[in-house]
């Protein structure tokens, strides 16, 4: 009969829960009850038995006693015996000699004196054991007295029986129990078959809305039902998994934030666990340590990277639960460099962190760019040096020698005045470095007649030209050509170049100024047959000094 939602009691869950548990303890007390039946049944069995072979034993002894000296009239007695009481009748020495016996040849048999019903015997006059027999190939029980005369032992009598009369009552015991057992399993499967549907049919829902929310189908829930406890366990279940779906959806927004920050850091990040594992390294990361970002995930980062001071760092960090920082020189077949590393505990001041994250900063350019202003100013110091000291000797010298001649004072002068000049083109130079470098570059834009400038350059420089015997030579069209640029750093640029291929080509060859227009742009070439610069120069060409 089926019931309908409305008539089902708002306590049905926990009763049939009660039921079940009721029912599960009567089925495990009938189980003790046969089990106590059985072994009461096998007692009292084993009790007859005993009783059956004491009798038959009493009266055998009366019948060996007379006949104990004439073993073939034993012999013949015990057989007849034997087809009457359908028992196995034994007659021993006093030294455990078997004489007559009902089932065997005497004369084949074992002495009996070690059996353990006839040590009993010997000893207080009767023993009972059971056991297993070799010669019948059967379980028996056996009985043993003593026969005495005049209080001494002359020798033993036995009889024994099978125990296949306990052994077919227990079968028959076990066949009833495993046919009562067999009715109320089935009584337990199709009762337990209609409550375990009642009860888990809500609770398999919960578990297929379960698995579809850690598959992540955040959005299912569970239909709630009438029933109090179900219902309220449902009720409950759905507002979890609301609160899991907001709370994942934050978090989902939260790392998405995270990574794409971290994903656009210049510095390279990681995060490793307590294990040392590789929880987080990001791009930047993977490229400074020339590793596969994705790839390191979940590796030990002493796997991940072989960089002896990067795992020093971490297990520094872990060790003395402090920041820790570092600096490390990496070689690169493209270019070296230099990285700073910055090592912080998950949990700070914590004696057991959770983590570390390593910051790796790379400070290549900024070594590089400290090294060229150290450069700078003990180029700079040495250039004003130079003149300086020759104006100050110079002066001291021409005060120091009152009676200096005219001529000879004027020539120290004439030198001084010269050094002069060199310390003003220095200092000159300087402002125009520091113009150069303000906000605004220093420049003042004109449109200007690029080819004018050039022929300007090279007029002025014919001199020095004829004078070293280096041909000036000019690939210029002409044709007027504007451009937009400041005329003073362009003419000290066209004069800087020309006068330094001046300088380093030897007698007999040529300097070449070009023109050479590119798509609405035009180039200015100078080229010379001097020695060049060498190439371990060619990176400090554009140095500021």
């Amino acid at each position: 009969m089926e019931m309908s939602s409305n008539s089902v009691p708002p306590n049905w869950d926990i009763a049939s829960v009660l039921v079940c548990d009721l029912f599960l303890q009567a089925v495990t007390n009938s189980s003790d009850c046969f089990y106590h039946v059985g072994r009461r049944i096998t007692k009292d069995s084993l009790e007859e038995v005993e009783e059956s072979l004491r009798v038959r034993g009493a009266f055998l002894r009366e019948v060996a006693y007379q006949t104990l000296g004439e073993p073939d009239s034993l012999q013949t007695l015990i057989e007849n015996l034997h087809e009457s009481v359908h028992t196995r009748l034994t007659v021993m020495t006093d030294d455990g000699t078997v004489v007559a016996d009902s089932d065997e040849d005497p004369s084949r048999m074992d002495n009996h004196g070690t059996r353990p019903e006839v040590v009993a015997a010997a000893a207080v006059g009767s023993g009972t054991s059971t056991r297993y027999s070799r010669t019948v190939a059967q379980h028996m029980m056996y009985h043993a007295l003593a026969v005495r005369e005049g209080g001494d032992l002359v020798g033993f009598v036995r009889s024994a029986l099978p125990l296949t009369v306990i052994e077919e009552r227990l079968a028959d015991l076990r066949r009833t129990i495993l046919s009562a057992g067999l009715a109320v399993t089935m009584v337990a499967m199709l009762l337990g078959l209609l409550i375990t549907r009642h009860l888990t049919a809500p609770l398999l829902s919960m578990t297929e809305v379960a698995d579809a929310i850690a598959g992540g189908l955040y959005s299912k829930r569970v239909e709630t039902g009438p029933r109090e406890e179900i219902g309220k366990l449902s009720s409950a279940f759905n507002k979890m998994a609301a609160e899991l779906e907001e709370r994942i959806a934050t978090i989902t927004e939260d790392s998405g934030r995270l990574f794409a920050v971290l994903s656009g850091m210049v510095e390279g990040v990681v995060a490793v666990d307590r294990e040392m594992r590789v929880l987080l390294l990001n791009a930047s990361a993977g490229q400074i340590l020339d590793v596969d970002a994705e790839s390191s995930i979940g590796k030990p980062i002493w796997e991940v990277t072989r960089l002896r001071k990067v795992n020093e760092t971490i297990e520094q960090a872990f060790r003395n639960s402090t920041e820790v920082t570092g600096e490390i020189f990496l070689q690169h077949q493209a270019r070296n460099r230099i990285v700073e590393l910055h090592a912080a505990p998950l949990g700070y001041g914590d004696p057991d962190p959770r983590g570390v994250v390593l910051v790796l900063h790379e400070v290549t350019e900024l070594r590089r760019l400290e090294t060229v202003r150290q450069d700078f100013v003990a180029n700079v110091s040495h250039e004003l040096k130079t003149p300086i000291t020759a104006i100050r000797g110079l002066i001291e010298t021409v005060l120091d020698a009152a009676a200096m001649p005219t001529e000879t004072r004027s020539r120290f002068l004439k030198k001084a005045q010269d050094q002069s000049k060199r310390l003003s083109l220095l200092v000159t130079d300087l402002l125009t470095l520091s113009r150069l470098e303000s906000a605004d570059g220093g420049l003042q834009p004109e449109v200007l007649e690029l080819r004018e400038l050039v022929l300007g350059s090279l007029r002025n420089l014919q001199p020095t030209a004829e004078a070293k015997q280096v041909r000036l030579i000019e690939d210029i069209p002409h044709n007027s050509v504007l451009v937009s640029g400041d005329w003073d750093l362009l003419e000290l640029v066209m004069k800087n170049l020309l006068d330094n291929a001046l300088k380093y080509t030897p007698a007999g060859g040529s300097v070449t100024v070009r023109f050479q227009l590119e798509q609405g742009s035009i180039a200015v070439e100078i080229a010379d047959t001097g020695i060049g610069i060498a190439q371990e120069h060619h990176d400090r060409i554009f140095e500021r000094f």
